[in-house]
């Protein structure tokens, strides 16, 4: 009977909050620990095919045999699950194809800007790295690129045909720094060319989180990247925006503001952080189900790696509505039909207690 309860509620939830994988997690997770005392008691398991990790997402059962989930997209493709698995200040050279949302935007041939790929006919990144959004025929994007002066064997070109920036973009530091690119034509998806997950509004990063930042920008303060140039990554830490505020106040002559639609990440101590030329990239964070999901756009900083000044981004979750009402068909990772999805959550702590009682 509670197996059964249990199954009938994980369908509820699969329905009406069809993105809530960390609700859908908990729910199977549920069903699994109740099976596994089912059968400690020698009774029947009534989903014996049923894998005890697998998750759904809006589509149905993800692909692997452990939940192999992300969000997919119009085109069914799976955003922020790179297939290949195995400079930024302080960073490291990153595996071909580890990032394949990665975009090199360049202006007259010269790299001046990264972005994120998020749909096979839209670009995410900053809006200062236009300052000109009708000049359209100067850009050129690459997509699927590892070097910047090597060979690249799957990288994809694109023009651009339209630059969407919110409307009273100033400069970074008053906020508003995103700009969508939609590409001259569709991109066709492979191991190195993939979407990278958006978040909802609701999404959290919380302090401490630890994400990635990658890019072709300078590797130390007016020094560039040399050589091929391959694709830096460093891993840095989320900071709360109180601390982020507390550090950019230090220094009474140079004080920044971090505004609501802002997120810092990076060390207090300095030493890694996005730099020249990282502007518009990704800020990624792996969540708990282990899909990569972007919580951040290279917006500014005072210098690179210094100290009392992490990297400030902008905060996607408090872009969705933009993003949303600009590609009205994306799906951002968290969402879903809050009204519905709220009484659920109540539903499911209501089962929590339900559960504790009748194993009592």
């Amino acid at each position: 009977c509670v197996v059964g309860f249990v199954n009938l509620f994980c369908f509820f939830l699969r329905v009406f909050c069809p993105t809530g994988l960390r609700y859908s997690a908990a729910c199977e997770d549920a069903v699994t620990d109740t099976a596994n005392k089912r059968r400690h008691q020698g009774l029947k398991d009534p989903h014996p095919g049923t894998p005890a990790c697998r998750r759904t997402d809006a589509h149905g059962p993800t692909r692997g045999a452990c939940g192999d989930a992300g969000l997919r997209g119009s085109n069914a493709q799976v955003c922020g699950r790179p297939q290949l698995k195995d400079r930024i200040v302080g960073g490291v050279d990153a595996l071909n194809g580890a990032w394949p949302w990665q975009i090199d935007i360049q202006k007259d041939n010269a790299h001046i800007c990264g972005g994120s790929l998020i749909t096979q006919d839209w670009v995410l990144s900053a809006a200062h790295c236009f300052p000109n959004p009708s000049d359209l025929s100067s850009y050129t994007l690459y997509i699927g690129r590892y070097q910047l002066n090597g060979f690249n064997q799957y990288e994809l070109t694109r023009s651009v045909t339209r630059i969407v920036i919110p409307s009273g973009y100033q400069d970074p530091n008053s906020g508003k720094d995103i700009a969508l690119l939609q590409l001259s034509s569709s991109v066709s998806w492979n191991n190195f060319v993939q979407p990278v997950c958006l978040p909802a509004s609701g999404t959290l990063f919380p302090s401490g989180m630890s994400c990635y930042v990658t890019g072709w920008g300078n590797i130390r303060e007016d020094v560039a990247l040399s050589g091929i140039g391959t694709l830096q990554e460093v891993q840095v830490p989320i900071i709360s925006q109180t601390s982020c505020q507390e550090m950019y106040q230090t220094d009474p002559v140079e004080q920044v503001d971090i505004l609501f639609d802002m997120i810092c990440a990076g060390y207090q101590e300095g030493g890694k952080d996005s730099c020249q030329g990282d502007s518009g990239g990704p800020l990624v964070c792996s969540m708990v189900n282990g899909t990569w999901v972007q919580a951040g756009v290279v917006s500014f900083g005072l210098g690179c790696a210094k100290q009392n000044r992490p990297g400030v981004y902008t905060r996607l979750t408090s872009y969705s509505e933009f993003i949303r009402s600009t590609i009205p068909e994306i799906q951002l990772y968290g969402g879903a039909r809050r009204s519905v999805c709220g009484c659920v959550v109540v539903l499911a702590s209501c089962l929590s207690v339900f559960l504790m009682l009748t194993q009592r």
